[in-house]
């Protein structure tokens, strides 16, 4: 059997050129066991890689240099706190406000249900505090519960609502727990389940699970009030724990008027799929539903990106992402919120002049820009904001403190126009089910604003169904949203269209060009609405069919008036703001960055790493800019780059061959040639090398059991044992 790699070094008498060739394809596959010895020779030996940690002192200009750096990228960070702080308090106030109709109707239960518990009767004192349950008829065993059907896809959506329902509870006097998932397993039992509970009503850790002990410090000074029990996701539980803790529950409900709550994510028929028959006996359910994702999603999308919460935007390629992440891949708000901070992150991070938002948003209206309160010269400003290419389009010749000023004035009145009217588009679509995060990606479209795409509805139809793209998917058709509201418009009825137009004026306030015509096309509908009444007292039945064909003419001139108001809207106000000059300040549109930072591709991210390991390392000794591979080199860099010479199939000894010659620094070995070593020493000399061999050889096994782990190559096989293949080609 031939000799592993860590077995003792053969005889010096073995020819050389023999022990070189001798790399069978076990080297590769197989390992062997460390020896102490050797584990003492490997810490005593010399390293291989040297790297220097203290770095030259640089100069006093470069110093200054990285002072203002470091000046600026904090001065970016706190306006980064500062907006996804006001990003996310909007988020949690718009999801507490959807939920407040259906929390209201679960806390109006949840006292109902207890004045039903204590209609049965309540126990005094000192049968409250013994250690067993009230001996009572099946129906006084009933356990109120309400199961509150989420509709999400995953649990993680509804943590932050049961949170904040037990939150509205607690505000209204309850005492409540909220237990997970996890607190419902096998491994833990009922035990588990009782021991959170006591945690939290009781607040200290006992070791003891006893039910008895919840029922005394009830019956101490808390019966006055309901004890709810929130469980997040019963589909999620395990069956047998949870309907020990039912039957446990009813047995004591008496004395411990709980009622309990608990979360469905798919069908109200989960219970019975779960429970069996003698838990399900002692519940006595009642149904509550929330919101669908899509209206959450809606209500975000309108509150952040519509809005001006932040001042901070994202474009429509990101957009378009980000839709198509939360729709296909993953379907949660949760990560939609995450990509939208990571989005925010970047854009902190990468844009010199981001920090401008923070007093952006502060002064809202009565904005003026002041340079010195940055604490940076007017000539750095001015060089980075000349520097953006939307401003450069503009081709403004120079570039003052007013102009900046003015500049971002401007973009502002732009952007709150554009609010404006996809609000009002929103508005009139939203009886139809028309998304909010469809209407903001088209809206936000800059291609469709420069080629003037929304200049008639019928241009966008047409365009929509002759060209080809159009039926790869509704994502690539230009306006289908926004024609599709226009022609609501024009359907409605004059009551319903009056009821649109109110909802206009309160939109458009703030934009006075836009709420002047809403305001002339509401007096022509009163107009209307006087003469058609005026008609009606005069009108005898022979001309009723008539009448009504007038009526309905009437309307259909009114919603083709309002159905061109909206398209001149749209076409003269709805700028999206990446044709904006200075834009780039307030809005990330780098989707490739927010691609990597979600989805990852690990396998090129270690490819980059692998063949530019300098930038990550920073030793002394590779960071001089030279290709040349080094003997200092990490061992897995040298056969990665060594591996690019080669194709499909890499041959394992002309391989190891090269790797070899590498580790083995030229230099040194002529060095040590000219050298004339005493003839006592060879012999000492010999051993050495071989001992090398070894060492490089184990070195070699590693460094390609790491490419297999990373999933860059696959280990030759028994048909061919000499070649090892490539798994992943190029970047």
């Amino acid at each position: 059997m031939a000799p592993s790699v860590n077995d003792a070094s053969p005889p010096s008498t073995v020819n050389d050129a023999v022990t070189e060739n001798n790399v069978q394809p076990f080297f590769v596959l197989q390992k062997g066991s460390v020896r102490k010895s050797e584990r003492k020779l490997s810490g005593t030996g010399k390293t291989r890689r040297r790297i220097d940690l203290s770095p030259e002192l640089p100069k006093n200009s470069e110093n200054l240099e990285d002072e203002m750096e470091e000046e600026k990228m904090s001065l970016r960070m706190e306006a980064f706190e500062f907006v996804w702080l006001k990003i996310e308090s909007t988020i949690k106030d718009v999801l507490r406000e959807i939920n407040t109709s259906v929390f209201g109707e679960i806390q109006s239960w949840v006292h109902q249900s207890f004045g039903m518990i204590r209609s049965l009767g309540t126990p005094d004192f000192p049968e409250a505090t013994r250690s067993f349950p009230i001996i009572t008829d099946a129906n006084s065993k009933k356990l109120f519960t309400g199961l509150v059907l989420t509709k999400n896809m995953e649990f993680v959506d509804d943590l932050l609502t049961f949170e904040e329902l037990g939150k509205h509870l607690k505000a209204q006097g309850c005492h409540v727990a909220n237990l997970s998932s996890l607190d419902f397993t096998a491994k833990n039992g009922i035990g588990g389940c009782l021991r959170s509970l006591l945690r939290q009503f009781l607040m200290s850790t006992l070791d003891a699970a006893d039910i008895s002990i919840l029922a005394s410090w009830y019956g101490e000074q808390n019966y006055n009030n309901p004890v709810v029990v929130i469980v997040d996701d019963i589909e999620r539980c395990c069956g047998s724990v949870l309907s020990d803790f039912i039957l446990m529950l009813s047995d004591w409900v008496v004395k411990i008027p709980v009622i309990l709550i608990m979360g469905v994510a798919t069908t109200l028929d989960a219970p019975r799929n779960i429970l069996p028959s003698n838990a399900l006996q002692r519940l006595c359910p009642f149904e509550f539903t929330l919101g669908i994702p899509a209206e959450r999603m809606d209500a975000v999308v309108e509150a952040v990106l519509v809005k001006p919460c932040s001042g901070f935007s994202i474009g429509h390629k990101v957009a378009v992402f980000m839709r198509n992440y939360f729709v296909s891949q993953d379907g949660t708000l949760t990560s939609f919120i995450r990509s939208l901070k990571i989005a925010c992150t970047q854009h902190f991070y990468m844009e010199p002049l981001s920090f401008i938002l923070r007093d952006f948003v502060l002064e809202e209206d009565n904005w003026e820009f002041e340079i010195e309160r940055y604490g940076l010269s007017p000539e750095v400003m001015f060089k980075h904001a000349f520097d953006l290419p939307s401003y450069q389009r503009v081709k403004m010749t120079k570039v003052t403190s007013e102009s900046l000023a003015h500049a971002l004035s401007e973009l502002k009145r732009s952007q709150n126009q554009w609010r404006a009217v996809v609000s009002c588009l929103y508005e009139t679509g939203k009886g139809e089910k028309v998304r909010l995060l469809d209407l903001f990606c088209e809206a936000n479209d800059p291609e469709s604003f420069n080629r003037r795409e929304f200049d008639t509805c019928t241009k966008l139809e047409k365009d929509s169904v002759s060209s080809p793209s159009s039926r790869q998917g509704p994502s690539l058709i230009k306006g289908r949203v926004i024609c599709e509201a226009v022609h609501l418009v024009r359907d409605l009825s004059t009551g319903q269209l009056g009821k649109l137009l109110k909802i206009w004026e309160k939109l458009t306030v703030g934009i006075k060009e836009i709420n002047v015509k809403v305001k002339e096309l509401q007096s022509l509908l009163k107009i209307e609405d006087g003469k058609s009444s005026k008609k009606d007292l005069i009108v005898t039945p022979k001309r009723h069919a008539s009448r009504i064909q007038l009526n309905i003419e009437d309307s259909k001139s009114l919603g083709d008036k309002a159905a061109k108001l909206l398209e001149r809207m749209v076409r003269d106000y709805m700028r999206p703001i990446e044709c904006i000059p200075l834009h780039e300040i307030f809005c990330f549109k780098n989707v490739d960055k927010l691609r990597s930072a979600l989805i990852g591709d690990p396998r090129r991210r270690i490819q980059v790493d692998l063949l530019e390991f300098q930038k990550l390392l920073h030793c002394s000794c590779c960071i001089r800019g030279s290709n040349a591979l080094l003997p200092s080199m990490h061992d897995t860099s040298i056969m990665y780059n060594l591996a690019q010479e080669h194709g499909d199939l890499i041959n394992l000894h002309d391989w190891y061959q090269s790797f070899k010659s590498v580790v083995l620094c030229p230099s040194s070995s002529k060095k040590k040639s000219r050298q004339s070593p005493l003839p006592k020493k060879r012999k000492d000399i010999n051993e050495s090398e071989n001992r090398s061999e070894a060492s490089i050889q184990a070195r070699f096994c590693r460094a390609v059991t790491e490419l297999q782990i990373t999933g860059l190559l696959r280990m030759p096989t028994k048909r061919r044992p000499d070649f090892a293949q490539r798994v992943a080609f190029g970047l």
